[in-house]
């Protein structure tokens, strides 16, 4: 990689949520690929992060988010806006290295979450389960994209993971009502996002698969492994394009 006061420097993501999972293992694939990286956790860094660090130092920058917390999205604004900011103070256990800043190339909202019973019918969903999950899954991703979109570059790409189970079209099986109707509405309201500024910039949602994490549990098909190199492809590729995609890892249209 270049020095860090080259003129030359690498492509700049700003990936939110990356704590573990799927959006850990997608910060270690773009900084392996050359990208400068500054990565959101909501709570304390975990050993895979700090080792993370370790070998992409001074590479990958890490920030403090909950994205369920509009003023903290605003103090991140803040933060990322400033013209010589260091992410260090944001960070207790000094993980970060000092953030020159500019615009970036892509923002990526990695979100997800479900209800502790994920199969019950949607009319037996508790009102708080039901606010939870919309909020984690619809609401924060689009408040995120809207007040963090003017610091990416005005061709970068913005990107957010759904899930093939928010296509209404695939829908034949049923069950995991509540997770399926937030994916469906993220859908949805990033198709008016895109209309709004009238398919000015590339945007893309992307179903990773059933993937074995936390959330997709033991018995899912595809291994984070098997899954993310295709998530970064499809989104690599994308910066070219323009408009709302809706693809899968292996960079296949899903049905809305």
């Amino acid at each position: 990689m270049s020095d860090l006061n080259s003129p030359a420097r690498p492509p700049h993501l700003l990936l939110i949520g990356a704590s573990r999972g799927l959006g850990l293992a997608l910060a270690e694939e773009f900084l392996t690929r050359g990208w400068e990286v500054t990565a959101t956790i909501r709570g304390n860094p975990g050993a895979d992060l700090r080792q993370l660090v370790e070998r992409f130092a001074p590479w990958l920058h890490i920030e403090k988010l909950d994205m369920t917390e509009a003023p903290m999205i605003e103090a991140l604004r803040s933060r990322l806006s400033d013209p010589l900011t260091s992410a260090v103070s944001e960070s207790p256990d000094h993980l970060a290295t000092p953030l020159r800043m500019r615009p970036f190339d892509m923002l990526f909202v990695n979100a997800g979450t479900t209800n502790a019973q994920p199969d019950q019918p949607i009319g037996q969903v508790s009102s708080s389960d039901f606010m939870q999950v919309m909020m984690t899954n619809a609401l924060a991703p689009m408040r995120v994209i809207e007040t963090l979109d003017s610091l990416v570059t005005p061709q970068g790409l913005i990107g957010v993971m759904s899930s093939g189970q928010g296509s209404v079209s695939n829908n034949n099986a049923g069950r995991r009502e509540l997770y399926r109707g937030s994916k469906a509405a993220l859908n949805q309201f990033m198709r008016c996002y895109d209309a709004r500024i009238g398919q000015s910039r590339p945007l893309a949602l992307i179903a990773p698969g059933w993937v074995r994490t936390s959330l997709g549990g033991p018995d899912a098909r595809f291994s984070i492994g098997e899954s993310i190199p295709g998530v970064a492809d499809v989104l690599i590729t994308h910066q070219a394009g323009s408009g709302l995609i809706y693809r899968d890892f292996k960079g296949r249209d899903v049905p809305w």
